[in-house]
């Protein structure tokens, strides 16, 4: 169901991210919108700094969720399931499978401001909006500016052994 993905699923990656992101048109600002909304270039560009995890079912890949590891934070990245497969556990089950493997006790999870389903999602599993948010999407994300100031920053601490 869950495994990691590489470099022969870019494709298929590359379209639950874009087919899932349209949940974002007239939600976010219109200038940070755009379609497709992650470029094949900008794909590859993450796919060389994060592990990318999905979930496969009927041996379509039908959810992503990326995990990048800095010595003191882990970063979970790029949370999209299919609009058809959604609201069915998916995510939730690809959340938890990288908290269980995250190497560090501390996780963040970056999100825009104004999808209000994403902040919901990440609070149902223990995350916390964090008030030093641009400092921290300043430090472990590379994003324009234009998308720090209309971002959050949500935190959990694991406990680990």
């Amino acid at each position: 169901m869950i495994r990691r993905c590489g470099v022969g699923d870019r494709e298929r990656i590359f379209r639950v991210i874009n087919e899932a992101a349209t949940a974002y048109e007239g939600v976010i600002p219109d200038d940070c919108y755009r379609t497709p909304y992650m470029s094949v270039e900008e794909l590859n560009r993450e796919m060389s700094t994060m592990t990318f995890y999905g979930y496969w079912k009927d041996d379509g890949l039908v959810g992503v969720m990326g995990i990048q590891t800095f010595s003191e934070v882990t970063l979970i990245r790029h949370s999209y399931v299919l609009p058809e497969h959604q609201r069915k556990g998916i995510g939730s089950t690809l959340l938890n499978h990288l908290l269980r493997i995250a190497p560090t006790a501390r996780v963040l999870v970056g999100t825009w401001r104004d999808a209000g389903w994403a902040i919901r999602f990440y609070r149902k599993h223990g995350f916390k909006l964090l008030s030093d948010s641009d400092r921290l999407l300043r430090r472990y994300w590379s994003i324009p500016e234009r998308q720090i100031q209309t971002s959050v920053v949500l935190g959990r601490t694991l406990e680990k052994s």
